[in-house]
This record gives structure tokens, C-alpha cells and sequence, in this order.
């Protein structure tokens, strides 16, 4: 470690209640209790993964790298020692008070100091004796993860700190600390639940959850309302949950809720307003009408809701709601089922959406929603490598545009535009624009939100990023995939255990979700838990065993642990079903690069650029092959192609300076190659950073540096170190018994990757 480190960090600070009186008056127990106390404490902060850095007198500093390991930890110490206490006389009892921040701490000679640190010594004396005050940066990480309530104590000035600070207690129940008065509720904040079905036909199923996506959209539409998201809400179908435990989980004041009776051409739908702490009804209404009529019915409960919550809608949400009465009621339900399909994120789901959307645009050319919907299938077919970049991209631009021509204040068109600008047309300062514009039409649509924090921690705003992802959370509270995007922010804010709890619970929120499998293994293989990470492929493959997306992942895995055998025979066989599909032509040339079969992998590449001529990876991808064959010139002018093409965010830029610096030692431009290292060591970029300035050290035989900068890489968990086992560049220190113990961190198998023709095992079927 560097003389002085900045970064975020979980403190934890105890502090024996009645210690220094104590020792004034029978030094002897003091001593003894304070050595028991010490036994006691230093075991199970090293089982929750702290480190202690310093003990102050009858107190201890302990470090975490993750505010729920630290919260986890304060609560466990407190049931041992009340267990202890409520054993032994009241003047042998050790009684702790312990305060709990996340924050800003610099590492200097061993010691920890900054905001993070003040913060936390100021909080344990709130803490009553036998309990644990946490901050508000600490409960927004684990109010829904630790088994007794946090209780408000309101805002606290502290000593030294210049803005007051929330802080929450553990409710154990030995405590005496009780929350504050409620808070008056805000009864704006609503969840629209799903419409019970009880039509004859069950098959009318679907049009009940199209009444309740429906809902969702035409409320969501009124600035005054907060509303929660479909993919929310749909998880309390056929629920027997309460309306208070529903209003607690989704921390909502009011639900709509009520059923549908769909018999011919006729619809009966009853809804209740209902308030989720008294469980009163706030407003009640059934209607009995024409099917046609169905959309001037949302209509009317849009203005119903919003004037029983006393919320004045404006003349543009008016004319909305008129617009939407007027529309044909069989186009609008041929727009919900694209919809459902594009919700599954699916290859075969994205394009069974596509064409459902076309045929809604045949039947009505001026529908804005299906023109948004169409753009997003094409983008996100093209961000997983199902279409080329070059095929894909001018459709959802078109699609997009077109929305916005006919419905210039529609969020979702405004939001799939900007996603265009951010992914393929590399400008950020417009999609960046464009997503504030679409977060201000329609506040409560989360897709806009968590798209924008993606663009945001790419661009290395982690702080805002995660702010703005909470917010997206907020409304979508049980979406998997803002779960999953908030466990990549964390992740990228240094938060690595953090993100790894996080990203398990977004798993556990839907069993059956393909793309969280897949995430999850991501981040189990950077944590070395390959085992747990083929465990979660092998369920992906289980649950959609026709996924080329999925067999990839199964190949990239396999290449990260050496076995190339199988990773070519997987790949070989995807090509064989998808022989023009760009992710598995771009994935099988790489692999042919890291098993160093490097001119079958040029002729791969350039292939795979045939398919897609913007593929900025695949050129960089070359450049690394280039590289390898010792052509250099080829290299830098892969490097030069892959630039011009490239965003302002992201690692890819990174990842080139690193290897332009490997090209020019390869030329023996030596001064060159080291100028080159000293500016990339200076530009930190986040995560990513110091893995590739460690791949650069290793290359030119700087072994020290080298070490010294993967040490670095791997205090954050940077995702390259999944390739550690692999990758050409480190060969140098391969035998090299710290690089040994890396691989062992890693949690790699010690055999060596087995010869090619030797056997390997079986990829699931």
C-alpha cells in the first residue's frame, strides 16, 4: 500500500459505556473485563471480515469493506454480550456503544482517518448502552438485510460535521429507544396492484394485467403522482400479502387494487383506493361498460386518483388523458401484448416485439408508443450482438425519431433516443441531455432513471450514479435489473462485497430470470467463486437451453479457468446455428487470441468485422492479435480505427493506451513506451485502471511495478483479474510465487490449463 490511500470504506467504532470510572474505582476488574471484552470483540470482527486498525484505549477502529458487514457485525457483538451480561452481576457487565458510518477514509501509516472516521466516533455516543446508531448512509445499504428494525432518532447535529445527519438505531428488544412519531404520509407516493382476472375464460388473464400495466403508464404520466413500475408491482399477483405489508415493502402510502370481469364484449372493473397504514378505503367505484370503452375508463380513474389525492392535473396531462379515450381499443391491446414480450429481454422475445409493434404501427401509423417500443428492441438486440450494430441502430434511431415527431413530450421516446446517442453514436453530452429531458417529462419512468445511471457511472460519477440508481429504484423496488444495475454501481464505487450482496438479492427477486444468472456468475468469477459461477451458467442453460447468449458465457467462463477445448467446441457450435451472429463470430476470434492461436484468431476477427464494420471491440480485439504476430504498425492502426469510434466512457480507452504502450516496446520505442506508461499510471479511470497498467508493467518485464499496480487491481476486484490465468502478458511472472498467490486468491485450480487433444469436461446440455 502507497503512503497514503483514499477510498470508501464501512467504520465501525465501539466505545465500553462506564469504562474510565470503572478504572477508578477497581482497576484489577477493569483490567480483567477489559481483556474479556477484547477476546470476545477481535474473533468476530475477523469473521465479518474487519480489520482492526487500531484499539483507543476501551474502544476499538475497525475497517469493513461493505456497510452490511459492519452493521452485521455491531449487531452480533451486542446479542453475545447482552447473552454474557444477563448471566453476571450487573458490576462485571460490558456494556458497548457502537456507531457505524460509510465514507470517504484515507489510509496513512497504517492508521485511518477523514470524514468517514468523524463521522462514526460521533455516532457510537448516540448509541444507547448494549446498542448500535448506524448513519443514513449506512441504512439506505441495509435496511432490508439485518433482523431487527432500524429506528429513526431524527437528524443529529454532530461535532465537527457541518450538516446535520439522520441516524438510526437497532431496535433490539432489550432496547429502550422507541421510533419517532409517524411522519405524516405522503399518499402520493401509490402502487397500482395487479387486477385480479375473474372472467369465465382464464385466458382473459392477459388483458387483466394489460388494465394494470395500463394504469401504471396513464398515472404515471401525472407529475403529481409517484408511481411504482410494472415489474414491481406484477410480483404481488395472486398474493395473500396484506395491503400494509405490501404498502410497507414498496414503501407506498396508497394502492389501487380491485378485479376485472371481461365476458364478450363487456368489462366490469371494481377498484378501491385503499391508505396502506389504516387500511382505509379512500375512494371505491365500480364500472360496467363497453369493451371499447376500457380506455376511457383508465382515463377516468386517472382523474378519479388524482383528485381523491388532491392533485391538480395540468392541461397538458388533460389533453393526454382525452387523446387516450379516443384511441381504438384493439390496436391498444395489440401494443400491450408487444409490450410483455419485450419485457422478457429475450432474442426470440425482442423479436417477437418487433413485429408485434410494426403491426400496431400498420393499423395506426400515428401510435408514438409503439415507434418508442420499436426502437428499444432494436438497440437492445444490437447491444447483445443479435443484429449488427450497422443493421440495428439506423431502425430504433428512425423508430425513436418518428415517436417523438408524433408525441414530442413522450419519456419512453425521449429515453430511447438518448440510449441511442450514449451506445452507438458515442455522444454522451446529448444522451446525457436528452435523458434529464426525458426525467423530466415523466419522473416516475425508472427505465430513464437507471439508463441515465449507467451513463453516469461510466463516466466515473459513481456518487451521482448511485444516487440516481437508487432513485430509479425507488420506483421499480423489485426490479431485478435495477437491482442488478445498482449491484454494478456499487461495484464500481469500491463497494465489491457490497455489490455481491446486492446482486444475490436482485437474483433471489426472480428465480427464473436467464440475464441475472448470468450477471451473478460475472461477479462470483471475479470474487474467485468459479464453482458458484458455473452453478449459476449451468442454471441459465437449464432455464433457456437454446440461448447462444448463454453458451457464450458458458465459453468465456471456460476460457477464464484455461479449458479451450471445450470454449471452442461450445462456440463452434453456436456458430453452426448462428453463423453471421457478430457476439459469437467476435467471441470465438477472441478466444482463439487467449488460447494463442493467434493467426487462426486474425482471420476470425477480421471475419467478424466483415458482419459488423462498427464494432469497436472487435477492432481492439485485433490490434491485442496484432500484437501477439509483432505486427506493430497493424497494431497502432487498429488502435487508431478503434479510437475514432470510441465513447467518452467506458475502459476501452484505457485498455488501448496499455496497449499502444505494449506496441511500442514491441517496436523498441522504449522512451516512447515508458512516456506513454507514466501518462496512463497518471489517468485514473476508474475500474479497469490499474489492472491494465499492471498488464502494461508485466509486458515490459517491470515485475515490482507490476505486482504493486495488480495489488491495487485487486483490493477493488477489477473484472479483468478473471483473465489473470490466461492472458499473455503476465507470462513473464507466471513462475513467480507472488503471481502464484494471486491465482490462489483468485481462487483459480492450481493444475495448469490442459494440453490441447487432452480430455475435457462435458458443458452441460
Amino acid at each position: 500500500m502507497s503512503e497514503e490511500e483514499r477510498r470508501l470504506s464501512a467504520i465501525l467504532i465501539t466505545d465500553i459505556v462506564g469504562y474510565t470510572l470503572l478504572g477508578q474505582t477497581n482497576e484489577d476488574l477493569s483490567l480483567q473485563l477489559l481483556e474479556e471484552h477484547d477476546a470476545l470483540l477481535r474473533p468476530l470482527f475477523a469473521s465479518h471480515g474487519g480489520r482492526v486498525v487500531k484499539a483507543m484505549g476501551d474502544g476499538f477502529l475497525v475497517e469493513f469493506p461493505s456497510a452490511l458487514q459492519a452493521t452485521r457485525c455491531a449487531i452480533a457483538i451486542q446479542e453475545a454480550l447482552h447473552e454474557r451480561n444477563v448471566t453476571r452481576p450487573a458490576a462485571e457487565g460490558i456494556r458497548l456503544r457502537i456507531g457505524v458510518h460509510v465514507g470517504d477514509v484515507v489510509h496513512r501509516q497504517g492508521d485511518l482517518f477523514g470524514d468517514g472516521v468523524n463521522v462514526a466516533s460521533r455516532i457510537a455516543p448516540l448509541a444507547e448502552p448494549e446498542g448500535v446508531c448506524i448513519s443514513a448512509q449506512v441504512y439506505d445499504h441495509v435496511w432490508n438485510k439485518v433482523h431487527f428494525p432500524l429506528l429513526s432518532m431524527g437528524k443529529q447535529a454532530l461535532k465537527n460535521v457541518r450538516v446535520p445527519t439522520e441516524v438510526y438505531c437497532v431496535g433490539f428488544p432489550w432496547s429502550q429507544v422507541r421510533p419517532e412519531e409517524p411522519r405524516p404520509v405522503d399518499r402520493t407516493r401509490i402502487a397500482v396492484l395487479p387486477l385480479t382476472n375473474i372472467s369465465p375464460d382464464p385466458a382473459d388473464a392477459f388483458f387483466a394485467d394489460g388494465m394494470t400495466e395500463e394504469l401504471i403508464f396513464t398515472l404515471s404520466r401525472i407529475r403529481g403522482l409517484r408511481v411504482i413500475a410494472q415489474t414491481s408491482v406484477m410480483k404481488y399477483k395472486g398474493t395473500q400479502k396484506s395491503v400494509a405489508e405490501i404498502g410497507q415493502e414498496l414503501r407506498v402510502a396508497t394502492v389501487l387494487e380491485g378485479s376485472v370481469r371481461k365476458v364478450d364484449h363487456r368489462v366490469r372493473i371494481n377498484l378501491q383506493l385503499v391508505d396502506t397504514q389504516s387500511e382505509e378505503h379512500l375512494w371505491t367505484e365500480a364500472y360496467d361498460r363497453q369493451l371499447e370503452d376500457v380506455l376511457a375508463i383508465q382515463s377516468e380513474i386517472a382523474r378519479k386518483v388524482a383528485e381523491v389525492l388532491e392533485v391538480k392535473l395540468v392541461a397538458s396531462e388533460e389533453r393526454r388523458l382525452q387523446a387516450k379515450a379516443a384511441r381504438d381499443v384493439d390496436i391498444y391491446m395489440l401494443y400491450l401484448k408487444g409490450r410483455h414480450f419485450w419485457n422478457q429481454r429475450s432474442e426470440s422475445g425482442l423479436k417477437r416485439a418487433i413485429e408485434i409493434f410494426q403491426d400496431v404501427i400498420e393499423a395506426d401509423p400515428t401510435y408514438a408508443l409503439a415507434y418508442a417500443g420499436l426502437a428499444d428492441c432494436y438497440s437492445v438486440l444490437a447491444s447483445q450482438g443479435h443484429i449488427p450494430v450497422h443493421e440495428a441502430v439506423p431502425k430504433a434511431k428512425e423508430a425513436a425519431q418518428r415517436a417523438l415527431e408524433l408525441d414530442e413530450n413522450l419519456a419512453e421516446a425521449s429515453a430511447s433516443l438518448a440510449l441511442i446517442e450514449w451506445l452507438f453514436e458515442r455522444d454522451v453530452e446529448k444522451a446525457s441531455a436528452r435523458f434529464k429531458v426525458a426525467i423530466e417529462q415523466n419522473p416516475n419512468y425508472a427505465t430513464a432513471r437507471h439508463w441515465y445511471a449507467n451513463l453516469l457511472s461510466d463516466l466515473g460519477r459513481t456518487s451521482e450514479a448511485l444516487a440516481e440508481m437508487k432513485r430509479a429504484l425507488a420506483l421499480d423496488p423489485l426490479s431485478p435489473i435495477i437491482n442488478m444495475a445498482l449491484s454494478a454501481v456499487l461495484w464500481e464505487s469500491g463497494q465489491f462485497s457490497e455489490a455481491l450482496d446486492q446482486h444475490r438479492r436482485a437474483q433471489a427477486l426472480a428465480a427464473d430470470f436467464v440475464e441475472g444468472h448470468l450477471s451473478l456468475a460475472s461477479v462470483l468469477q471475479t470474487a474467485g467463486k468459479w464453482e458458484e459461477a458455473e452453478a449459476e451458467l449451468v442454471k441459465a442453460l437449464e432455464l433457456d437451453p437454446n440461448s447462444s447468449r448463454v453458451r457464450l458465457r458458458f465459453a468465456e467462463h471456460l476460457v477464464s479457468l484455461g479449458r479451450f477445448d471445450t470454449a471452442l467446441e461450445t462456440l463452434h457450435k453456436v456458430l453452426v446455428m448462428e453463423p453471421d451472429s457478430p457476439a459469437a463470430n467476435a467471441t470465438y476470434g477472441w478466444t482463439l487470441a487467449l488460447a494463442r492461436q493467434y493467426e487462426e484468431a486474425w482471420v476470425q476477427l477480421n471475419k467478424t468485422l466483415d458482419l459488423d464494420p462498427e464494432s469497436v471491440e472487435t477492432r481492439v480485439a485485433l490490434g491485442v492479435v496484432c500484437l501477439a504476430l509483432e505486427r506493430y504498425d497493424q497494431a497502432l492502426e487498429a488502435f487508431r480505427k478503434a479510437e475514432a469510434r470510441l465513447p467518452k466512457t467506458g475502459r476501452l480507452p484505457t485498455e488501448i493506451q496499455a496497449f499502444r504502450v505494449i506496441a511500442y516496446a514491441g517496436m523498441g520505442e522504449t522512451t516512447t513506451a515508458e512516456e506513454n506508461l507514466k501518462a496512463l499510471e497518471a489517468k485514473d479511470s476508474g475500474l479497469g485502471h490499474a489492472f491494465m497498467v499492471a498488464c502494461a508493467h508485466f509486458a515490459l518485464g517491470h515485475l515490482e511495478e507490476g505486482f504493486s499496480w495488480l495489488e491495487k487491481s485487486y483490493q477493488i476486484r477489477d473484472p479483468g483479474l478473471r483473465l489473470l490465468k490466461v492472458l499473455p502478458w503476465f507470462d513473464s511472472a507466471r513462475s513467480d510465487p507472488r503471481f502464484q498467490e494471486y491465482l490462489a486468491k483468485m481462487g483459480f485450480p492450481e493444475e495448469a490449463p490442459s494440453p490441447r487433444g487432452a480430455p475435457q469436461p462435458e458443458l452441460p446440455q
